[in-house]
């Protein structure tokens, strides 16, 4: 098994992708109530742009410890080529990131700081609307 100092920074944004798309599909299906596979798919591109994550990843910034920054840096600092026409290269490159944190803590087990910081670099320990608005019954 490779040492975590020798998985290249490319492979954690890889794996960190998965994981944060297991944190999307999670909180859309147990909180958000959501069912239909359109409904999903929409709701779920609110998270997993490159514009999103970067934003997310602005809230993260000053709540991660000295090795998670490191981690994070490791990913934001991979050269990019091909950037989508709908993130600008700074945004691409935090995103890319935030991924490869996120790979790094799934590697190192830290499921409760996965979803710590899920929720907070998107915001979402805000109290939830009444009437349980945002549900597609």
């Amino acid at each position: 098994m490779l040492k975590l100092s020798e998985i290249t920074a490319p492979a954690l944004a890889y794996l960190g992708d998965s994981v944060l798309e297991v944190c999307v599909r999670t909180y859309l299906v147990s909180e958000r109530g959501l069912s239909t596979s359109a409904h999903l798919n929409r709701e779920a591109l609110a998270f997993v742009k490159a514009t999103a994550q970067s934003e997310a990843m602005g809230r993260l910034e000053p709540v991660l410890t000295e090795e998670e920054t490191l981690y994070y840096h490791r990913g934001r600092n991979i050269g990019h080529t091909n950037v989508p026409k709908s993130a600008s290269v700074a945004e691409y490159r935090r995103a890319t990131g935030m991924e490869a944190l996120f790979g790094y803590l799934s590697l190192t087990g830290q499921t409760a700081r996965i979803e710590e910081l899920f929720r907070i670099g998107y915001g979402l320990d805000a109290p939830a609307a009444p009437g349980g608005a945002g549900r597609d019954n």
